[in-house]
């Protein structure tokens, strides 16, 4: 029978370690099966597998990656970088020789799955199941990184640049790898990967499908296009660059809401306002706003669809222009002006929604708006419409089904967890961050990758995603769902030897401080739908 034993090393599993370097060193296979994934790689001695996260060193396999613990806050005297079984003062400069590794407190401390290894090949308990104390309740927390096939990334983009038709492709060096969805407001949409691209194209696709994935996961830049419409570049946190430019400003709101939130300041300087954008411009003087302002009618004659009072839809195609639109000249929206109400000499504004595009007219006195220079009175309320707009920003959200493997890997009884989580007993992390769980069945969870630690996201080349998740839960809740408990070690162990045994090759670990935004692992209610 082949030996599936090159990961384990679990607690409660024997698992022979040669006596010595050089006894090693006779009876090393040339190669070693990695069982990390259902790949099966054959790794040759200094080589790595073909997932980059596991290598052969010296007859033995190791693990590539650092195991990434959380503090609450990351002491000067803590190494940032460090093996488990190596003395600090081993490790780099500037870190105090005197430090023993004492944990002060285990509710201080929170292993993650970045770099715990996978449950593969399911029959086995998660990597880490660790036991600790949180306000002095005891815990467990189940830690391991999945292998994701049903995965995606939900991407938003804030701008109102026309980046392509709902359900267009988006592709990644050339391949498929997602489309267009639904827009939100002032951000365009888009859903990456997923089962079909992952899985059910060409190997092509597939392998671009999860390096975009990946590389959209670890906060790195990607370059996409999409059919029929723009090219650009995204990256979490960081500003949208479309067809080349940069985005500066997302919307303060659509062009009625606009006409809205500045309708006292418009009234005092103006006769007449246009806030042109692709969802609904706004026009003053019909708007609710300026009729409680006892604004006159101006008589301006707009094209599009009217919905309400001074709203109006499709007065233009989307495109890279004013407020998302496709026009250069905003005087093209208009039709006219309606003759015994517009009046020569009426002022007129026309601002985008970001107030990145205004300009200033007066009808003269053939009622032809004719440009004039902008007072700087109305300048400084087109200014305070761009200081209301927040920064253009990417978001990526990771969306993932966690399946068969990763709940064996905490219970016999899978479906136990399912329900232990729709009650509230659990609280799932990915590398720490809050997951939302989708409500329904199954284990469906989505947590912003900002808010996770760097390089949390690898691959297997079956193709899928390889990311982080743990599950944490009262020590009773844990044996209540059936969990494995005889293969619990507290934290302290896991951090004095890791996962498993290696014949002493150093298993390092790394320290982060966790995130601002992320409430304490612990210590937060689940995010249930």
């Amino acid at each position: 029978m082949t030996e599936h034993t090159k990961t384990d090393g679990l607690p409660g599993m024997d698992m022979p370690v040669p006596a010595s370097r050089e006894d090693s060193a006779v009876a090393k296979p040339a190669k070693i099966e990695c069982n990390a994934c259902p790949v099966l790689c054959q790794i040759s001695d200094g080589r790595t597998g073909a997932c980059d996260r596991y290598a052969n060193r010296d007859g033995v396999l190791v693990r590539v990656d650092p195991v990434v613990l959380l503090r609450r806050e990351l002491s000067s005297a803590s190494p940032a970088l460090v093996p488990f079984d190596r003395p600090a003062a081993e490790t780099a400069d500037g870190i105090d020789p005197d430090w023993n590794g004492d944990l002060l407190h285990s509710d201080e401390v929170f292993v993650t799955g970045v770099g715990s290894s996978t449950t593969y090949p399911d029959y086995k308990p998660a990597p880490f199941i660790v036991a600790s104390k949180a306000r002095g309740v005891d815990m467990i927390t189940v830690v391991t990184e999945g292998i994701f096939s049903y995965c995606s990334l939900k991407v938003k983009i804030d701008t109102d640049r026309f980046l392509g038709a709902e359900q267009a492709n988006v592709r990644y060096r050339g391949e498929v790898v997602g489309h267009v969805t639904t827009a939100e407001y002032g951000s365009q949409m888009l859903s990456l990967g997923g089962v079909h691209h992952l899985t059910g194209g060409s190997k092509k696709e597939g392998r671009m499908t999860v390096e975009l994935m990946q590389l959209l996961g670890n906060k790195k830049p990607v370059e996409c296009t999409i059919d029929g419409g723009a090219s650009m570049v995204i990256q979490a946190g960081k500003a949208p660059i479309v067809n080349g430019v940069e985005e500066q400003r997302m919307r303060v709101g659509c062009g009625s809401a606009a006409v809205g939130i500045f309708a006292r300041q418009f009234a005092s300087v103006a006769d007449e306002v246009v806030v042109v954008d692709d969802h609904i411009t706004g026009v003053l003087t019909e708007h609710q706003a300026g009729k409680c302002l006892d604004m006159p009618k101006s008589g301006v004659q707009m094209r599009g669809r009217k919905s309400t009072p001074g709203r109006y839809f499709q007065v233009a195609n989307p495109g890279n222009g004013w407020g998302g639109t496709d026009i250069d000249d905003p005087l093209s929206i208009i039709e006219g002006w309606e003759e015994g109400v517009a009046k020569p000499g009426l002022r007129l504004l026309m601002t985008s929604t970001t107030g990145e595009h205004a300009q200033w007219y007066v009808l003269d006195d053939a009622l032809r708006p004719v440009e004039q220079p902008m007072p700087s009175e109305v300048r400084r309320i087109v200014e305070r419409i761009g200081e209301n707009c927040e920064p253009s920003l990417c978001t990526v959200l990771f969306l993932g089904g966690a399946g068969g493997s990763l709940r064996a890997g905490v219970t016999e009884n899978p479906v136990l967890l399912t329900r232990a989580i729709k009650q509230a007993l659990v609280n799932v992390t990915c590398g720490g961050a809050p997951a939302y769980v989708w409500p329904g069945g199954g284990i469906t969870v989505m947590a912003d990758v900002m808010r996770m630690p760097d390089n949390s996201f690898g691959t297997v080349p079956t193709p899928a995603i390889v990311a982080p998740i743990e599950f944490s839960m009262r020590r009773d809740d844990y044996a209540a769902l059936g969990g494995h408990m005889d293969s619990i070690f507290s934290l302290e162990q896991a951090l004095a030897r890791g996962a498993w045994q290696d014949d002493g090759a150093p298993l390092a670990r790394q320290w982060l401080t966790i995130d601002e935004a992320n409430p304490w692992p612990l210590g937060q209610p689940p995010m249930l739908g």
